[in-house]
């Protein structure tokens, strides 16, 4: 058997809780995990977040108009879901993502490491949103009208 028939029939690459977890946490917001995992509806989260992203440019300000805040429902979610991912059990996540694929190798501490590494990058960015949905609330009230630091 040839070299070329060899690769054509062999099962595709398994997919990695590591990269998963990665594009979850930089680039969950448009739905890059969703891709990688082969969901089913991942263009649905990459044009919301496009639309967003667009329409915020309307504004004057476009990182201080509530089309930039509804950016941060998917990016939230994105934290969650890279969190989720990478604390799956080996066999739980292939079973559920690499169906009809060679089965992952054995994962160490990396899984860990980029659960870590998006709790802290998913908080710090979920309270930044939190305080500019105060700040934006608070500045259309005229709550902050006078405020002198």
């Amino acid at each position: 058997m040839s070299q070329t028939a060899t690769l054509a029939t062999s099962a595709p690459a398994p997919r990695r809780k590591v990269v998963a977890g990665l594009l979850a946490c930089f680039l969950g917001a448009f739905g890059a995990h969703w891709w990688y995992l082969g969901r089913r509806g991942a263009w649905g989260v990459t044009l919301y977040t496009a639309l967003c992203l667009a329409w915020s440019t309307q504004f004057p300000v476009w990182w201080d108009s509530p089309a930039f805040f509804l950016v941060f429902i998917p990016m939230i979610a994105g934290f969650i879901e890279g969190v989720v991912v990478c604390l799956f059990t080996d066999e739980k996540f292939d079973r559920v993502f690499n169906q009809g694929r060679a089965p992952s190798a054995p994962t160490g501490w990396g899984p860990v490491l980029v659960a870590i590494l998006t709790t802290l990058v998913g908080a710090t960015v979920g309270m930044f949103a939190i305080a500019m949905v105060v700040v934006y609330v608070y500045t259309a009230m005229g709550w902050l009208d006078g405020l002198v630091l």
